[in-house]
């Protein structure tokens, strides 16, 4: 069969398999590959692979925290090269990041260059930037050397590479980490060291404490931006039990005095992941689209600290109501999802709670201690047995030296040796008396290679002292190490020791070690409506017939001649506020509703209608009116159906508008009036009136409605509302108001005939008063 697959001549051959399996097999190969090899972090160090295996190519070009810094590209190079074969630019996007004090807690490498900023702008190419390793991954790595990880191949076979790094700091939760594998992801928060180191050592006395009492050494996520967490304790608790939440981050501002009553408000910290650039842009489209009208400005004063300036509109307004505005509509609040998916000992994804996470870094590091103080018993052996031999030299001196001086094979000769005799010094070659052969009590290999290999200035009597009381010293030591590996408290108590020189080393007095988010209530502020932020001011509307909408200044004389473009005349002029909604009846049956804010000033010809709602092109602009409060209105399509709306069903949220009305067909939407009186008057096409009381319609908020009128050919003219009482009045064609009193002729049932119009009604049948 070998013969077979060796053979360079044989034909390829052709392998039936179903598609289903062949692409099953082949795509759970992919899965399984991007969850362990790329996407999640390993949870005893906290580290994806690529990120690993930079740490490591770092240490073996020696770039220590305290040494020289070297250039990107031979970094990244030498990763690609030797451990992770994959494109430069993802190894050395992934080194940048761990090298933005923004976007790590705990920065893994120190940059030299432009690593990128807040802003988003993208690190400088790899050949102009240089780095290093910080003491954060110095502490990462401490202990490679004694044997207390796992090595592998790399993935040619020519080198090894460590398969999880020491970490003496729970690294995972310190740094955080995020990734997108097949059907699974990892997003977990960045942490302060000396609050999770005291949660280790709260975890080592008490092993089954419960999740809520290490909230009471680990209160939140500490995030390198800074910024305040609003989320409630409950909730955070609820979070690290089940591995699975979110925390609401705010910026953090405060209010400058300017003097005169004036004021401004200073973003010092934004949220984390947060570009500033985008905020910035957020913050302007918020202002332009007049979302939250009480800011008027915002300004980037920032250099190398962050500082957003933002600029109310009045200095009446309340600072805590426009930050209230602004986290609902801006990244300046944001909710940071919480997804602790990692590898348990790097084979099993799982999402673990926070005392797992915890649990998993604290029985790995009992494993590096017990492989590292394994590591030193055979290092100290290995020094016993050098020195014993050593010993035994400096005790029979003068008979080393005559074996080393006249012996033909002086390595076999002290081999042979028994030492435990005493010797006649030779005083020349034929006096010395070589060892007996077969002799087994004398030296081993090692220790006569260590005899052979010794410089004559160790031959000193203050020498032999010192290896003895190296010897001792060592002796106890291995003691030392034999009591711990047998006594499992004795363990916890060096981890804990370790853990402790990790939080004083990276601790308050630590660069940036000291806490940077904190924790405050989300304070309910209070809905403040829109016309409230918005000056009171009087303007008129006007709409002309193509639907080109302004607001002049004031209220102006309604029957001032206005500019319009050519073909183009006045349709809608009435008085209004800025404070005002104003409602749009189309000819569909949907409604829209603008802010009278945001008309475009009466300067020019104003701007269409269309652009500032989704109003198809087809649609006729039946009517527009204020919104008023409390009215209901009365809507009726061209085919003589209608109801009774309240007016708060018309308001639309959305640009796209709120259908009310709908209509089939031919059919458009004809009349939207308020609601007056007691009965109805409808006017047909065949110019038949009808009235009827108004309790007959029914009141909806949607719908196609009930028949008003009933017609052989032709459809709805016209409908009102009135006062029975009063009569209907009307303006006759010489421009004199008619009242009819008495419509008792006209009285009738909803959806009848109705009969012809009185004298004098107006050819365009239409209800005019």
């Amino acid at each position: 069969m070998s013969d077979l697959l060796d053979d360079p001549d044989q034909a390829p051959q052709a392998v039936a398999e179903p598609l289903r399996r062949a692409i099953g097999e082949r795509y759970l190969t992919y899965a399984l590959s991007t969850i362990m090899h790329r996407a999640l972090p390993d949870a005893r160090d906290g580290l994806k692979p690529v990120h690993r295996r930079i740490i490591y190519a770092m240490r073996e070009l020696r770039l220590g925290s305290a040494g020289g810094f070297r250039k990107s590209a031979k970094i990244s190079g030498d990763v690609m090269g030797n451990y992770h074969p994959h494109g430069d630019a993802a190894i050395y996007d992934a080194m940048a990041r761990l090298a933005q004090d923004f976007a790590v807690r705990y920065p893994l490498v120190d940059g030299q260059g432009n690593f990128g900023n807040i802003d988003g702008d993208n690190p400088a190419a790899s050949r102009y930037t240089e780095a290093r390793m910080t003491a954060v991954a110095e502490a990462m790595l401490e202990g490679l050397a004694e044997n207390a990880v796992d090595f592998r191949d790399n993935y040619d076979g020519t080198l090894t590479e460590p398969v999880v790094l020491p970490a003496s700091f729970p690294n995972l939760l310190a740094n955080g980490s995020s990734g997108i594998a097949v059907g699974m992801a990892t997003n977990i928060p960045p942490h302060n060291i000396p609050e999770l180191v005291d949660a280790c050592l709260h975890l080592i006395k008490v092993p089954d404490a419960r999740d809520d009492t290490l909230l009471n050494y680990v209160p939140g996520p500490d995030f390198p931006t800074g910024g305040i967490i609003v989320e409630p304790r409950d909730s955070i608790a609820e979070a690290y039990r089940t591995g699975r939440g979110a925390f609401r981050l705010r910026c953090r501002y405060e209010v400058e005095d300017l003097g005169r009553g004036q004021w401004q408000i200073v973003v010092t910290e934004i949220p984390y992941q947060v570009q500033k650039s985008k905020l910035i842009e957020k913050l302007a489209e918020v202002i332009q689209t007049k979302k939250v009208p009480i800011l008027t400005d915002v300004r980037d004063e920032s250099a190398d600290d962050i500082r957003v300036i933002l600029e109310p509109r009045s200095k009446n307004v309340d600072p805590e109501v426009l930050m209230g505005m602004l986290y609902r509509s801006t990244d300046l609040e944001v909710r940071f999802s919480l997804n602790m998916n990692v590898l348990i000992d790097g084979v099993t994804p799982k999402v673990c709670s926070m005392k797992e996470v915890l649990r998993a870094f604290l029985d790995f590091r009992r494993e590096v201690l017990q492989r590292r103080s394994v590591h030193r018993m055979e290092k100290i052996d290995h020094r016993l047995e050098v020195l014993e031999g050593l010993i035994v030299a400096f005790l029979n001196l003068d008979r080393v030296i005559d074996i080393i001086r006249y012996d033909e094979d002086p390595k076999a000769a002290l081999m042979r040796e028994d030492w435990g005799r005493d010797f006649v010094r030779a005083m020349d070659e034929a006096d010395y008396v070589p060892p007996a052969p077969g002799g087994e009590d004398g030296l081993t290999e090692i220790q006569t290679e260590a005899i052979l290999n010794m410089r004559l200035r160790a031959l000193r009597r203050l020498e032999e002292m010192a290896l003895v009381k190296e010897r001792d010293a060592l002796m106890e030591e291995r003691a030392g190490l034999e009591d711990l590996l047998e006594d499992e408290g004795l363990q916890w108590a060096a981890i804990s020791d370790q853990l402790r020189e990790a939080k004083k080393t990276f601790g308050k007095d630590y660069e940036g070690g000291a806490r940077r988010t904190t924790f405050a209530e989300a304070g309910e502020v209070e809905e403040v409506p829109l016309e409230a932020m918005i000056e009171r001011e009087p303007i008129t509307v006007v709409c002309s017939q193509m639907g080109w909408i302004r607001a002049m200044t004031g209220h102006i004389d309604l029957g001032r001649e206005l500019k319009f473009k050519d073909g183009d005349g006045p349709r809608f002029m009435f008085h209004a506020e800025t404070t005002d909604r104003l409602l749009v009846f189309a000819s569909t049956g949907r409604f829209y509703t603008i802010s009278a804010a945001n008309l475009p000033g009466g300067r020019g010809m104003g701007e269409p209608l269309r652009l500032m709602v989704d109003l198809p092109n087809e649609a006729e602009i039946i009517d527009i009116f204020i919104h008023k409060p409390g009215r209901k209105m009365l809507l009726a399509s061209s085919a003589g159906d209608g109801f009774v709306v309240p007016e708060e069903d018309l308001l639309a949220q959305t640009r796209t508008g709120k259908q009310v009305l709908n209509t089939r067909g031919d059919t458009r939407a004809l009349v939207c009036k308020p609601v007056t009186g007691d009965h109805v008057a409808v006017v047909g096409e065949n110019r038949k009136v009808l009235v009827f009381p108004l309790d007959e319609l029914p009141e909806m908020g949607r719908g196609k409605g009930v028949r008003l009128q009933k017609y052989k050919d032709g459809g709805l003219s016209d409908a009102t509302t009135f006062t029975l009482a009063e009569g209907l009045s009307w303006l006759d064609p010489a421009g004199r108001t008619r009242t009819e009193a008495d419509l008792t002729e006209w009285l009738g049932k909803r959806a009848g005939a109705g009969r012809m119009a009185p004298r004098g009604f107006p050819r365009d049948n239409r209800f005019t008063s």
